[in-house]
Parts: structure tokens; sequence; C-alpha cells
């Protein structure tokens, strides 16, 4: 990636580049009907378009109640989250990065702002989620781990994952 670098000089690039692209994401609680606007086209793609999941499975009514989230990558909105209080604790949903964004450290940084709300707002609780199969990897790096047996929702292999911290 630094060709043009001093060997001695790349790790200090590699640093500032990773730094720069920490920068250009930000990650908001989506309040503005423009902002929820923004969470749910992106939610509508990754889900409905990109995972084939049915819209009235992917919109349901606990959007009208939840706690929701956007990710925007240099001025684009690319991220969305969902979070509510269930009777078996908080459950983090809707975690999506549009294709083009992802390996970008935006969900880490939407994942990272939900469970800092989560514990701020609901002190004590256990959070869980419903985890498709290729992102256990991401969610046990988070702090994640986990809980019974393989299920499928939707046509989508999961796995329900607790945080442990």
């Amino acid at each position: 990636m630094f060709t043009n670098i001093p060997v001695e000089a790349q790790p200090v690039a590699s640093l500032l580049f990773l730094y720069f692209i920490q920068a250009m994401i930000k990650v908001k609680r989506a309040t503005s009907k423009e902002e929820l606007l923004a969470a749910f086209d992106i939610r509508e793609k990754v889900f409905v378009q990109e995972q084939q999941v049915p819209r009235d499975a992917e919109y349901d009514a606990h959007d009208a109640t939840a706690k929701h989230y956007l990710a925007i990558y240099g001025g684009v909105p690319c991220g969305a989250a969902r979070w509510r209080k269930t009777d078996a604790g908080v459950k983090l949903e809707r975690f999506a990065v549009l294709p083009e964004f992802r390996n970008k450290s935006i969900g880490g940084k939407v994942l990272k702002l939900v469970l800092e709300d989560v514990q701020a707002a609901q002190p004590g609780q256990k959070i869980y989620l419903h985890a498709q199969l290729p992102a256990v990897n991401f969610y046990k790096r988070h702090g994640f781990a986990e809980e019974g047996d393989m299920f499928t929702e939707c046509d989508i292999r999961h796995y329900k994952m607790v945080y442990k911290g």
C-alpha cells in the first residue's frame, strides 16, 4: 500500500492512514425523520435486496419504539442498527453496513456506540442479539459469546449471542 514510502516510515504511515479512515466514520443516534429514513434505506438495501429478507419481516412494530443508529462515512450514510428492550433483556438488531463500506471498521463503531447507550440506559440488563453466521466472529471480537444452537430466521442461519463484556 505504501510502496513509495521508506520502509522505516511505513508503520507510522499505516497508523496515520487508519486514523484518517476512523476520522471519516461518524455514528449517531438516528432521531430526525431524515436520519431514520436513511437508516431504513440501508436496511432495505442490505436485508431486503441483498439478503432477500421479506419486507414484512424486516420492518416491524418495534421500529416505532426502538432506538435507531446511523453510520456515515465521508458524508455518505452507510450503516444502521437498532436496539430495544425485551422481556429477556436488551436485544440489539438490524446491524447493517452497505457492501461497498464493509471492512472499514464501521460496524465496530456502530456496535461500540450502541453498547455504550444500552449500558447507560439499561444498566445491568442482559444484552443479546441474533448474529447471522458470517457475523459471529465479528461479535466474538467485541465481547459476545454464543448461547445455544444454531437456528434459522428468514432462511438465514443465526446464533443467539450474549454480551459478556
